[in-house]
């Protein structure tokens, strides 16, 4: 569906009488295309989107249409509890990047978060629940299932062997006991109860796991995959993201490329809905302001390079991805600086800030104006953060230079 870069002016009038007259805002919900749709659901205000998704009665065709973050965003503003109807519609890709973007505190999983989005599976039911958990990493599950109970395995030949004391069975080998009193096992249970029915193998595979596999281990794979993921939707992995904080030689700020970059779009899949970035000749931040001289294919450079930082400032900072306040925060700091090292490198030289823009990498005018001001921007991380920072993946030096992470598809 390819509907970036449009404007929906019919969604926008949808938003208004939404607010105003619901009926109205029913019938005109049905006159719109599917894009049309879609683009007022990602237009609206966060809180909004349930409501507006309840005016459609083809629910089923849109959710599937919703950016992979935007979904997150939604079902987190209703609460991930009240969203398992959305959860039943969505794709098994959607399902796993909610996941992928909420279930984590930095680069450690949440179990908090996991236990929520699970639960909230198994409110949508079997079938939404088997495809998300044979979609799902093996080791979120192994530690969705190790942070609530421990597993016993009957010995085989033993007679006179009891069964542990709470311990629950679904085929009289394994046995499944709570770690903690009064803990609510029952999404647990309906988990591994359709694991059992419908796919045994990865039932006995996670059995396994949680009597046998090691934590750290477990976690540190799921953080591979989470983190190969992310990078097709934007986010580069935590290591190479703080590239953009290393620190430049002083007499190296100011130097600039005798040529523009080429025009060389790198296309990715936006898990979020923005259609376009402000510029105008008025605009508080200079980087936007500059942009306004950019021709077509060099704003379409800019809009990507500037997403690609933003997304880089929020891994680096350890920022929840899956917080809609998130990419707005990251995008205001992301100008910010950037207007820094705009204005300084265009001061130094006498080049145009237009000029500098076409020449300079948006993330090279971020680290010049972090090295001009780095204090208060620059994330510190306290020791036990640091030590659970184990990520896959060669981190940048110091000295090298950071250009654009934009993935290809």
């Amino acid at each position: 569906m390819d509907i970036r870069g449009k404007t929906f002016p019919a969604a926008r009038r949808l938003l208004k009488s939404a607010e105003k007259d619901p009926a109205l805002a029913r019938s005109a919900m049905q006159s719109l295309s599917f894009e049309e749709q879609v683009a007022a659901i990602c237009e609206a205000p966060v809180a909004m989107r349930g409501a507006l998704l309840e005016l459609s009665d083809t629910p089923e065709a849109l959710i599937p249409l919703i950016p992979e973050a935007e979904l997150c965003f939604t079902c987190k503003q209703l609460g991930v509890s009240d969203a398992s109807w959305i959860l039943s519609l969505a794709t098994t890709e959607q399902i796993i990047a909610c996941i992928d973007l909420d279930a984590w505190n930095g680069l450690s999983p949440a179990p908090e978060k996991l236990d929520g989005w699970i639960a909230a599976l198994a409110e949508a039911g079997d079938e939404s629940l088997l495809r998300a958990c044979q979609g799902m990493d093996p080791e979120m599950i192994a530690l969705y299932l190790r942070d609530h109970a421990d597993v016993e395995l009957k010995p085989s030949g033993d007679e006179d062997w009891q069964p542990p004391e709470g311990g629950q069975t679904f085929e009289g080998q394994f046995y499944l006991i709570a770690r903690r009193d009064n803990d609510d096992l029952a999404p647990l249970l309906r988990l591994l109860q359709v694991l059992f029915q419908k796919d045994y193998w990865l039932y006995f595979r996670m059995m396994h796991s949680v009597r046998e596999e090691i934590t750290t281990e477990i976690t540190d794979w799921a953080l591979r995959w989470r983190t190969n993921r992310l990078e097709d939707l934007g986010f580069p992995s935590w290591d190479r993201s703080m590239g953009i904080y290393g620190h430049l030689r002083p007499d190296r700020l100011a130097d600039l490329p005798p040529e523009p970059i080429p025009t060389q779009l790198l296309e990715w899949d936006l898990p979020v809905w923005i259609t376009a970035l402000p510029a105008a000749a008025d605009h508080r931040h200079p980087i936007f302001r500059a942009v306004v001289d950019l021709d077509t294919d060099e704003r379409a450079r800019f809009f990507y390079d500037f997403l690609s930082l933003a997304n880089r400032i929020a891994v680096a900072d350890r920022r929840d991805l899956g917080d809609s306040d998130t990419l707005p925060d990251t995008m205001e700091k992301a100008a910010s600086i950037t207007s820094l090292g705009l204005e300084f490198i265009a001061s130094e030289t006498g080049v145009a800030p237009v000029d500098v823009l076409r020449r300079s990498d948006v993330s090279r005018l971020f680290r010049v104006g972090v090295n001009l001001q780095p204090e208060g921007v620059r994330p510190s991380f306290s020791e036990t953060d640091e030590d659970s920072s184990e990520n896959p993946g060669e981190a940048p030096s110091e000295g090298d230079e950071i250009g654009s992470t934009s993935r290809t598809h």
